[in-house]
């Protein structure tokens, strides 16, 4: 009995066959999905001009894939268990390349936002996929490693999106955005194809189609309700209302429906784990401000600093370093070192950056902006990691592709509501504080005639007031960016107490078996 058992766990410990190839192969996809996500944001000037969008169209290649993301995701564990994680994988990998190609040959607005659903809809279970193979294919000891590895590719994509995107659109033009897409995606599929052989049976589910519903229109008009609330002045608009009524509603049923249903759409035990909902809601406040960072801080490089697209790219590229470097090193330290304490270096760090950017002016040169960069990296990569493995360390493997979908769904929904609602902070602060800083010059003003200002314009010619015009706008743009990074700052802070509820992860009972059989799901 003891020889079977120190079989099982030496078996656990050796891992799968073809561990290499088979991460490498993930990786590739997980990079592909993940980059994704920010890769477009400095090219949408581009995008923008060549489709002949509006600023508020333009807005909808963005979140159009996260939307479809969201919506998806949730499926993954349904599908996997249904047909096969392997099956899932190659269809994700596939419909994802071909969804960039058209992305990268779409001639209007239309196209590029129906072709970015289309990705977002293939690419919502690369994440969770990847996530949960490699935590399949090694032993729990290494969960920590391979969480490292998983965190630098799903986190490193947006981080160093704005820079290859940055330079992609300088040097060829915005369709290599997405045609950059193609070889990865072919590389992957063919790694997926080869190394990974699934023999489990497929699990034979009933699929909660009203769960399921209930819980995508309540995202879908949760988004909606974001984007169009600045545009149609919230809830003074009769189209707002009934999107956030529907959004409600849809959100009450699906609760319902879980805690009701025999076989619901998500499974109500995986609520049961404590570790596992805080991690959950934490993530949702990380997507929050990872995603809102990168989404202000090349507009405001490029609109506001005159950076060039490439120069906006480079700049951005310490951050993506902190991360890497901290998400190695934490690697190192799941395992011996509290993750609570490891959580807590991360937020005091991502505060820390939080405040580095409130203190952005116009006039500052570009090393504030890489070194706040730096240190938002540090954390994340403090952060993402330790929430990763804590997350899953005492959900059973059967559960961890169901899990780690709504994970990152958590996480999606952050981000997408975070860029909303920092966007519209930013619109809306603006308009008020250019209204404020307009509002004492008139011509009987002797501050409007003093000899510095009248130097600089004339407030009698159209030229002089358009000038004025645009250095208030300027500066009110700057005013309002500062409050965004204040709000970061301030969301960090009350995010931190929910260490509180977390606990040091303990072995589930059986967990070394439950890895061996999972292992051997791959041979």
């Amino acid at each position: 009995m003891a020889g079977a058992g120190a079989s099982v766990r030496s078996r656990a410990a050796e891992g799968a066959p073809n561990r290499v190839m088979i991460t490498i192969s993930i990786m590739l996809a997980t990079v592909m999905s993940s980059l994704d996500t920010t890769i477009a944001n400095v090219a949408l000037p581009h995008i923008q001009g060549s489709v002949s969008a509006s600023q508020e169209q333009i807005t909808w290649v963005l979140t159009s894939y996260i939307v479809a993301a969201a919506i998806m995701t949730p499926l993954t564990g349904w599908l996997a268990g249904r047909i096969g994680r392997k099956l899932v994988f190659m269809v994700s990998v596939a419909g994802f390349t071909v969804a960039s190609a058209l992305c990268g040959i779409a001639g209007s607005l239309v196209e590029i936002v129906l072709f970015r659903l289309l990705q977002g809809l293939f690419g919502a279970a690369l994440i969770p996929l990847s996530q949960a193979v490699l935590l399949d294919i090694n032993p729990p000891e290494k969960h920590g490693q391979a969480m490292a590895l998983w965190g630098a590719g799903a986190i490193l994509g947006p981080i160093l999106g704005p820079a290859l995107g940055g330079w992609l659109t300088d040097n060829l033009s915005w369709r290599w955005v997405f045609f950059i897409n193609l070889p990865v995606g072919i590389a992957a599929f063919t790694g997926i194809f080869i190394f990974i052989r699934e023999h489990k049976q497929a699990e034979q589910r009933a699929f909660d189609v009203f769960g399921f519903a209930t819980l995508a229109i309540a995202i879908g008009a949760f988004q909606l309700f974001l984007d169009r609330g600045q545009t149609q002045d919230w809830f003074s608009s009769v189209e707002v209302q009934i999107e956030c009524t529907v959004a409600a509603l849809s959100m009450f049923l699906f609760v319902v429906q879980m805690a009701t249903a025999k076989r619901p759409f998500v499974d109500v035990s995986l609520f049961k784990d404590g570790n596992f909902v805080t991690a959950t809601v934490f993530g949702f406040f990380i997507g929050i401000l990872l995603f809102s960072s990168l989404a202000l801080l090349p507009p405001f490089m490029e609109n506001l600093l005159g950076y060039s697209v490439v120069y906006t790219g480079l700049v951005s590229v310490p951050r993506g370093l902190g991360s890497f470097v901290a998400m190695f090193a934490v690697g190192q330290l799941v395992g011996r070192v509290d993750v609570r304490l490891i959580l807590l270096s991360g937020l005091g760090l991502t505060a820390l950056s939080a405040y580095q950017m409130s203190q952005f002016t116009l006039v500052m040169p570009s090393m504030p902006i890489m070194v706040a960069g730096v240190t938002s990296g540090l954390g994340t990569g403090l952060i993402f990691v330790p929430l990763s493995t804590l997350a899953f360390a005492t959900i059973s493997p059967a559960m961890r592709t169901e899990a780690a979908g709504i994970f990152t769904l958590s996480r999606n929904i952050g981000s997408s509501a975070g860029i909303s609602i920092m966007t519209a902070l930013l619109s809306r602060n603006t308009d008020k504080v250019h209204s404020g800083l307009v509002e004492h010059i008139r011509p009987d003003n002797p501050l409007a005639h003093a000899p510095y200002v009248s130097s600089m314009m004339n407030f009698t010619s159209e030229r002089g007031l358009a000038l004025f015009d645009a250095l208030a706008t300027q500066q009110a743009a700057m005013i309002a960016y500062v409050d965004d990074f204040r709000l970061m700052l301030w969301i960090t802070v009350l995010a931190t107490p929910m260490l509180l509820l977390m606990r040091p992860p303990k072995r589930p009972k059986g967990a070394p078996k439950e890895a061996a059989d999972t292992h051997a799901a791959f041979e």
